[in-house]
């Protein structure tokens, strides 16, 4: 998952194009063994950076994985690093990447939560290239290969996202459905089989819909709140939520927000600035935030103006 994302977030940022060749070093290859997935992309041979993507996806690929782990980093060590600088960045605290496939080292490691923050990081920044995630099937080199989530063949909700297996890890599969505009990501770790996995996947997700609710905090075109600002035409300006805001709390409880802006806010400001944030609360803990922004453009007072203004703050008017 994280390969796949480093390649969605390269692509984004142009680092990447959709058609640009991975060669395939002998280190890449794939012999074809019971002990590992793989693309089947023959040795020394070109892929699109596409191709590799849905190989990584949808047929778990690890030929895929260390060929594009070697094009962006020169190999899968550096790729490894890549791989921890982004997993430090997502907050996910407990995992620790060697390689790019997932394949078992005493040094690999991460957990059910983390892997949750790093589904959600998909969701959220891969919008583009989310719907591979739920291909059921791609051919490639003449072989047609099915995605192993049984979910996606079974549960039209569910649009994603990854299964594994090793002999270290067991069976596991991290989750994505949609229903009634609500979503839910479940991570199953270490069961015995793939039918196990599927198994306790459409039990988590059951129980979380039906304990589980979407709340509204705030109205999309509510003033949250209206704070001071230094030396601008107006004295203070509004905050509000540039989009819709949405979080998931368990059936009935009551949400609270608290505002949180930035301090010394000085004009000019314009409209639509990030000014601060909301936080959102739950039985006394943060469920969610949002950015707020400036409602209205303030524009800088002139000079004599900003002067009054410093010298009525220095009396405390």
């Amino acid at each position: 998952m994280m390969t796949s994302f480093l390649v969605e977030q390269a692509l984004r940022s142009g680092k990447l194009k959709k058609d640009e060749l991975v060669s395939v070093s002998e280190n890449a290859w794939c012999r074809g063994s019971s002990t590992e997935s793989c693309m089947y992309l023959p040795l020394n041979s070109q892929a699109t950076v596409i191709d590799i993507l849905r190989g990584i996806i949808v047929q778990s690929g690890n030929d895929a994985s260390k060929a594009i782990a070697e094009h962006m980093a020169g190999s899968e060590q550096g790729f490894a690093k890549l791989m921890n600088a982004e997993a430090q960045r997502l907050g996910m605290t407990h995992t620790n990447f060697v390689n790019a496939t997932g394949l078992p080292d005493p040094a690999h490691k991460s957990s059910a939560r983390d892997l949750a923050i790093l589904a959600r990081a998909i969701i959220r920044d891969s919008s583009d290239y989310y719907p591979i995630y739920a291909e059921r099937e791609f051919k490639y080199n003449g072989i047609k290969q099915g995605n192993r989530n049984a979910l996606l063949y079974t549960d039209p909700t569910v649009d994603g996202l990854k299964t594994g297996h090793t002999q270290d890890a067991g069976f596991c599969l991290v989750t994505s459905s949609k229903r009634n505009g609500m979503r839910l990501i479940t991570v199953i770790l270490n069961t015995n089989s793939a039918q196990a996995r599927a198994d306790q996947t459409r039990t988590l997700l059951g129980w979380g819909y039906a304990n589980f609710e979407q709340a509204t905090p705030v109205q999309p075109n509510a003033v949250v709140t209206t704070t001071k600002i230094r030396f601008g035409r107006a004295d203070t300006v509004a905050a509000g939520l540039a989009t819709p805001w949405t979080v998931t709390v368990p059936r009935g409880q009551k949400v609270t927000t608290t505002a949180q802006i930035k301090p010394d806010l000085e004009a000019p400001v314009t409209k639509g600035t990030v000014i601060g944030k909301v936080v959102a609360e739950s039985n006394g803990k943060p469920v969610g935030e949002a950015p707020l922004v400036a409602q209205a453009d303030v524009e800088r007072a002139g000079f004599m103006l900003r002067t009054w203004q410093r010298a009525a703050g220095l009396f405390g008017k």
